[in-house]
């Protein structure tokens, strides 16, 4: 699952979904909406529900086990784009989709789509200074911040710069909320708070709810923060960590050391901020403090809509930073089923084949970061759908399997194929999406991302019920999970998505209960992009195959059918869909 976006790459997928209105926007319908137990024809009564044996029909957890195993060895060096394990990563992935017995289904009748990248490498050593009255607090790089850059720069220079407090970052007129007012910002440092305005709300302020509580909406994202600075001219944008409202911890946000991929992209894209980054919440403190200013009294003023940004005080940051840019050519692997009888319709199953590569712990050690389940599991649930399709019938629709690229670097993989489809996305009924699957055994339950968005999660709630199990929105919608996976860029063209990101909560595991999936949570979530995400032969891989097995089935039925699944009324991508109504029509 991804953390670190590419900036324009969301301006690409993202800029405008602000837009669009309502509570209910941007991850689906909230928890008290939401009614995932719901199928294509009705509520599901619990009483219809086979028992709960682990079963997983013909998806092996033996050999998903293998899979994550090889994909995270050291040969293939922690699958980075552009660098040598993406070539074994590639290869290795043709092979197995060549002893599946797929077809080709990249470009030019190959096995590979071309996404052409730039990568940025900031200096590890960088320091930023912040100057107030002849008071000067240094930033140290991956220290106190987390400094990056978008633009193609071998150096970065920024000289005693002046810094705006902007709040939450925020501008929804439908919401009646702006944080900027008429500041004016060219020129100027930009700094955020992370997550929404009512995040840390208490139930007594006017804020509250007025952004979906907990549930995190799009605003909430800091790739939206650092497009707000874009749109707006600023010369950088600084975001406050803290854990909570990013839903991560420091570790995580500088696990990739400044280091950015992006798409290629036309001159006519808006274009990042020079710089962008992120600051930690110590030194956030101390440098509020520097100004005389206090931040915990600023957190709860950006909490009202009478919130003005606020000038830090006579204060400056400059900033002298080496970059190292590469022109990269990475590549997504696509092979297919052609479809009997609609072959120009398509169901894509898809996941994500990187991670990221090889880095420098905190003692100075070379480590991979192997990602044997993020996204490794994704990885071995289409080989196993794909075996499982292969060995059935013919579908009537074509059939596709993404490994998609650049997932971890910004949806770069994916986000190009959107841009540049190999197949009409007007007509691709269906993209279903893997990322994080959990290693702990059955579970009475399943968790749907961004609950309430589409007829796939119906689809979704009625195949776990026959395997004995129930369904419930997703834990913690502070996450902003539905925006944080490959099937963003497909639902942003207005193709209907089903995401299964097993970080969507603690699972109710038959052996062990509750408990027992809090601490599986808990134990990989602290390896969540780091190097301890590593194959491990003590896995439970039945819960994960169970997962991959109704994933498995809600494609089986939308590719054997000539039905279109559909969008919500309450979701922002309904509309989107609509424009193409025309082009599909139903048996």
């Amino acid at each position: 699952m991804m953390h670190t976006l590419s900036f324009r790459q969301r301006l690409r997928l993202a800029t405008g979904l602000a837009a669009f209105a309502s509570t209910s926007f941007l991850i689906g319908l909230s928890t008290a909406q939401a009614a995932p137990n719901t199928g294509a024809s009705g509520p599901i009564d619990p009483a219809q529900a086979a028992p709960n044996t682990g079963a997983s029909g013909p998806i092996d957890p033996a050999r998903m086990s293998e899979t994550m195993r090889v994909l995270s060895s050291d040969e293939f060096e922690g699958r980075a784009p552009g660098t040598p394990g993406e070539a074994v990563t590639v290869k290795w992935l043709i092979e197995q989709y060549q002893k599946i017995g797929l077809e080709p289904g990249g470009e030019n009748g190959g096995w590979t789509q071309n996404v052409p990248m730039i990568r940025t490498r900031p200096d590890p050593k960088a320091t930023a200074t912040v100057t107030t009255r002849g008071h000067t607090l240094e930033l140290h790089q991956l220290k106190d911040v987390a400094l990056s850059t978008l633009q193609p720069i071998q150096r970065l220079r920024l000289s005693h710069v002046p810094m705006v407090f902007v709040g939450y970052g925020v501008t929804a007129p439908e919401r009646r909320w702006n944080d900027f007012k008429q500041v004016d910002l060219h020129g100027k440092i930009a700094v955020f708070l992370v997550n929404d305005p009512d995040f840390d709300a208490g139930p007594e302020e006017p804020v509250a709810g007025r952004f979906g509580g907990k549930t995190m909406t799009y605003y909430g994202r800091w790739t939206y923060k650092f497009e707000e600075a874009a749109r707006r001219g600023a010369a950088g944008a600084l975001i406050i960590h803290d854990t909570p409202g990013a839903s991560y911890p420091w570790s995580t946000v500088v696990a990739p050391q400044g280091e950015e991929y992006d798409i290629l992209h036309d001159d006519k894209d808006l274009k990042s901020v020079p710089l962008i980054g992120w600051i930690e919440g110590n030194a956030a403190h101390a440098l509020f403090a520097q100004a005389g200013l206090d931040l915990n009294r600023l957190r709860r003023q950006a909490r009202s809509p009478d919130f003005h940004p606020v000038n830090i005080h006579d204060t400056t940051f400059s900033l002298d930073m080496p970059v190292k840019v590469d022109h990269l050519q990475s590549q997504n692997v696509i092979g297919k089923i052609t479809g009997s009888t609609y072959p120009d319709e398509t169901v894509m199953f898809g996941a994500h084949w990187d991670a990221f590569g090889k880095s420098t712990d905190a003692q100075g050690n070379t480590v991979i970061r192997r990602g044997a389940i993020d996204d490794g599991s994704g990885i071995a649930a289409v080989l196993e759908i794909a075996r499982a399709f292969k060995n059935g019938p013919k579908p009537k629709r074509t059939v596709s399997f993404a490994s998609w690229t650049g997932e971890e670097r910004g949806l770069l993989g994916s986000s190009w194929y959107v841009a540049h489809p190999l197949a009409p996305l007007d007509k691709t009924a269906a993209n279903l999406t893997m990322d994080v699957l959990q290693m702990a055994g059955p579970a009475h339950n399943a968790f749907i991302i961004g609950a309430g968005q589409d007829t796939l999660q119906d689809d979704f709630a009625a195949a776990a019920l026959k395997q004995g199990r129930t369904t419930q929105p997703e834990a913690m919608p502070e996450r902003g999970a539905f925006y944080r996976a490959d099937h963003l860029p497909f639902a942003r063209a207005g193709v209907p998505v089903l995401a299964v990101m097993d970080m969507a909560g603690p699972f109710d595991l038959l052996n062990g209960g509750t408990a027992a999936g809090s601490k599986w949570l808990t134990s990989y979530m602290a390896c969540y992009h780091q190097a301890c995400d590593a194959w491990s032969a003590d896995w439970d891989v039945r819960g994960a195959a169970q997962d991959v097995e109704v994933v498995r089935q809600v494609g089986y039925s939308a590719s054997f059918s000539h039905d279109w699944p559909t969008w919500k009324g309450g979701s922002e991508f309904r509309a989107i869909r609509e424009k193409s109504d025309n082009t599909r029509s139903a048996h």
